[in-house]
């Protein structure tokens, strides 16, 4: 079985977490012996090998030579006639695929091509809607992109997606049939490896020793509720005066987010680190009291997958996949979804009981070990493959040439 994979980022050149999830999946169906290649698209400032080869996983990062586009929707445009341009070729010299595996709108027009110009079947795998990220669409742009998101889940053959709640999301939004979702949670692959010393001084930047630290790490934009976060801190600090909020990453939120801080009379005791590493943000779950999420609209939140393996006690909304993921007080903590109060009252409890978030933390990590691992990820979505595969060879109007790839485009 060989899987042509469309992805508008994979690593080093990630947004957010479904280049990771791309990555990891990858790997893991190339560990399970599929023949795996990947192409995504290079915009002018990324860097990275051109052509990577491993075991049965071939990267193809493509830089797109074209003129600087006026918009951001001719730049999707221009990305996506490259990447069809370079599987064309790829086809040209001998190489034959499966089916075609598309991740998210951004691939969606080459993803079609490829499916019709190579009759093979299309899968698509859904990781977030923007009707979701908005909470509506208010706008052409937001109305565009979601009838392209549309067009990808019309055009699949099956449509994955990471939770139920994305599962409900696809049929109301898009009116995809309930028996063509594939619900595939994401995974994750972290270990605690660090040191001791190591994590007592991710710490010691950002917090004293006697202060308790909570951490937020992810894009700062609306749907990742930080401004919830904020709002709490004063509830928090009324209780636990020593409490230092620790905010990672970037966004166009950023500058309102500490005007906020400031309005709100808790800049003080509020950090924002910016863009972090990896490795400090997997140190920072090891060295935080609470690691919170607060999002308004997270259709998986592998954030929660990655500090439950790394041992983070957890507190995160009540809403879409993590309410999937987190069990109150069994592995985490939930909170009404854009409460301030109820995510306040939640905080307050975790410093309040260090031994509760012991246990949670040690259940969290065996959940992740039980459900979560890419291997398991893997296997599903070979399942998912597998099944498509032999519809296909069943239904006369997906012709398929099992001897020469060429012979498919001469069809064309």
């Amino acid at each position: 079985m060989h899987i042509l994979v469309l992805t508008p980022e994979y690593p080093p050149n990630v947004v957010g977490g479904l280049g990771q999830h791309v990555a990891e999946l990858t790997r893991a169906l190339a560990a399970a012996g599929v023949d795996v290649t990947v192409f995504t698209a290079l915009r002018p400032h990324e860097g990275g090998e051109e052509l990577e080869n491993a075991p049965r996983l071939t990267i193809h990062r493509v830089r797109d030579a074209a003129p600087s586009p006026l918009s951001f929707c001719e730049e999707v445009v221009q990305r996506n006639l490259a990447l069809l341009e370079a599987v064309l070729r790829w086809v040209a010299r001998g190489h034959r695929f499966d089916l075609v595996h598309a991740h998210d709108w951004l691939t969606a027009p080459a993803a079609r091509a490829v499916k019709h110009a190579l009759h093979i079947p299309l899968i698509a795998t859904i990781h977030a809607t923007e009707f979701g990220r908005h909470g509506g669409l208010f706008n052409d742009l937001q109305r565009h992109i979601s009838d392209i998101e549309w067009w990808l889940a019309y055009e699949a053959w099956r449509v994955i997606c990471c939770s139920r709640a994305m599962h409900a999301e696809l049929q109301t939004v898009f009116q995809v049939p309930a028996d063509k979702i594939d619900v595939i949670p994401n995974g994750v692959a972290l270990k605690p490896d660090h040191a001791r010393q190591e994590i007592q001084d991710a710490r010691r930047r950002y917090a004293e020793d006697h202060e308790r630290l909570v951490f937020f790490v992810g894009r700062l934009v609306w749907e990742k509720g930080v401004d919830l976060l904020l709002k709490a801190l004063p509830y928090v600090l009324a209780s636990h005066p020593n409490t230092v909020l620790l905010i990672a990453g970037k966004g166009p939120e950023r500058e309102a987010l500490a005007a906020l801080a400031a309005e709100l009379g808790v800049a003080p005791r509020v950090r924002f680190a910016g863009y972090i590493s990896d490795r400090e943000r997997n140190t920072l779950y090891q060295a935080a009291d609470v690691a919170v999420f607060p999002s308004r609209y997270e259709p998986f939140g592998i954030v929660a997958l990655e500090a439950m393996a790394l041992g983070a006690p957890l507190i995160v909304s009540g809403t879409g996949g993590l309410a999937e993921v987190v069990t109150h007080r069994e592995t985490g903590l939930l909170f009404h979804p854009g409460d301030p109060r109820s995510l306040a009252e939640q905080i307050i409890a975790a410093l309040n009981a260090p031994s509760l978030c012991r246990a949670m933390a040690r259940r969290a990590l065996q959940a992740v070990k039980d459900r979560y691992s890419w291997e398991h990820v893997a296997q599903q979505t070979l399942a998912v493959y597998r099944r498509v595969l032999q519809a296909a060879k069943q239904d006369p109007e997906e012709p398929r040439d099992t001897k020469t790839p060429l012979a498919s485009l001469r069809r064309a």
